[in-house]
């Protein structure tokens, strides 16, 4: 007799504080068979702090096409799998993204690939930021060296609000960039969401650089950046 599909569960998880956890996702990664990680140090963490004992195996992005055989290999024998990175939700600047679409080639329709919601730093962000952001781009990471200049350049020209990821190594310099690029439009630089030292820096980006170079401690943590849309007019 052959046996049913399984099923795959892409599944948020928190972004810094451990108790931003949904009761759903709690229940998803202990009934699993097996969860798919970024890195077994950091989930088993997690599942540590919720007395979860289901077993990890790394699933990160230099192994990510390869490891999708695996893992359809195991929806294929009927297994409940469920996938999470270090923070949020994956896919979203962070693997998961090959993994569903190989799952998806592979199976079609035969397969169930369901959303376990969690976490964004994009969303928490954008909701304690005071900038209109209807619509917006998301850009996520810029390129550290080749195309960099030409996407600074597409980000002056672009009239709506921008969403951008940084590091705690590359804020300075993006935020530099950025005071040459977009002038006066307003930018606001949220760190640490939901940790302890949650900050927001807002002004036009030469001041919160000026700020960010003055004081080392608004330069730790992981960033996002969100920039104004361009205002209109009146005629």
């Amino acid at each position: 007799m052959m046996l049913a599909m399984g099923t795959l569960s892409i599944v948020g998880t928190p972004i810094g504080n451990l108790e931003d956890i949904t009761l759903r996702a709690l229940r998803t990664l202990t009934e699993a068979d097996v969860i798919y990680c970024e890195d077994t140090r950091v989930t088993a963490k997690l599942l540590a702090r919720h007395a979860i004992a289901t077993p990890l195996k790394r699933l990160d992005a230099n192994v990510e096409a390869l490891k999708a055989g695996e893992v359809g290999d195991r929806l294929e024998a009927g297994e409940h799998v469920a996938y999470v990175t270090d923070a949020g939700t994956p896919g979203i600047s962070d693997p998961g993204s090959r993994l569903v679409a190989a799952v998806r080639e592979r199976f079609g329709e035969e397969v169930r690939i369901e959303a376990v919601p969690g976490p964004s730093a994009l969303t928490a962000a954008l909701s304690i930021a005071g900038i209109s952001a209807d619509p917006f781009v998301f850009l996520g990471f810029l390129p550290h060296k080749k195309g960099r200049q030409t996407m600074l350049s597409e980000i002056a020209q672009e009239p709506r609000a921008i969403v951008l990821y940084e590091s705690t190594h590359r804020i300075g310099k993006l935020m530099g960039e950025l005071a040459d690029a977009i002038r006066e439009r307003e930018v606001a630089v949220v760190r640490e969401i939901t940790k302890r030292f949650e900050e927001v820096l807002r002004g036009d980006a030469a001041s919160v650089h000026a700020a960010i170079e003055a004081a080392p401690e608004h330069a730790k943590g992981e960033f996002v950046v969100i920039i104004a849309p361009v205002e209109k007019r009146r005629s």
